[in-house]
């Protein structure tokens, strides 16, 4: 089945009923009648699983669902999530690496792990380290897997200050010059341009973006003028430099030579 036979609207409905009653059986029956059809593990990931997740996350927000509901669907659809996925092709290694982090909770989590399925996909080779990582093993995995890639899925709000850290502590080192930077999804997708504005050199809104976007901007980094981040930082540094050579210069001015002395 094509995408454009694919009524996402209502296998959106048919799946969401027992997933919210954390129905097992049920929820696989609606997917399994679905793939039936002839739509492909992917596009169920993309189409389906990932988002149902935010569609359950909004409804919690909007205190239409419980607590119980809420987790319920999360470990299921996760659960779906994980046997879609070992029925994805495996495209041959494309030698571009991928290390890939989120936000530290489990919707989160969910669209790391596809968006780290969907690159694998595609020739990828993937490291998916997750959420709660410490800034320090962050940057050591970074050093030791020396990725083409870095993505940061679905990063929670109060994550962001830290989020810009990195990117400014990874610009002033240049440790790995040629990686590009993406910010993906979650509050870079609800907050227009903050993705942009932190100095990442890619934004995708979601995961199936992301495997686009690279494709299609292999080589793209961010500009000057785009990277705020650390950009006080830089101005006093510049600033500091500026004065320390003008002091120099004029204590070299005021200070006679061995000739005026004599």
């Amino acid at each position: 089945m094509s995408k454009s036979t694919f009524n996402s609207a209502a296998a959106a409905e048919a799946y969401l009923t027992p997933l919210l009653a954390g129905d097992r059986d049920a929820t696989r029956k609606v997917v399994q009648l679905i793939q039936d059809r002839g739509v492909s593990q992917r596009e169920l990931l993309i189409n389906l699983v990932w988002p149902t997740m935010e569609h359950v996350q909004s409804l919690y927000r909007d205190d239409r669902i419980s607590i119980a509901s809420l987790n319920l669907a999360t470990r299921l659809n996760r659960m779906i999530s994980d046997q879609l996925s070992g029925g994805l092709p495996r495209g041959a290694s494309n030698g571009k690496k991928v290390l890939i982090f989120c936000g530290n909770a489990e919707p989160e989590e969910l669209g790391g792990q596809i968006c780290s399925d969907l690159f694998e996909s595609e020739g990828y080779t993937v490291l998916f380290a997750g959420g709660g990582v410490p800034d320090d093993e962050v940057l050591k995995l970074i050093g030791d897997f020396r990725p083409d890639l870095l993505v940061l899925f679905s990063t929670l709000p109060a994550g962001v200050p830290a989020v810009r850290r990195l990117i400014d502590y990874l610009r002033e080192v240049d440790s790995c010059p040629n990686m590009q930077v993406m910010c993906c999804g979650g509050i870079y997708k609800r907050a227009e341009g903050l993705a942009e504005e932190i100095g990442a050199d890619l934004y995708a809104p979601d995961a199936a973006a992301a495997v686009q976007a690279v494709a299609e901007h292999p080589t793209r980094r961010a500009t000057v003028d785009q990277q705020t981040v650390g950009r006080t930082r830089r101005v006093r540094k510049a600033a500091a430099r500026k004065a320390s050579t003008d002091s120099e210069s004029s204590a070299s001015d005021s200070t006679p030579t061995f000739t005026e002395a004599a």
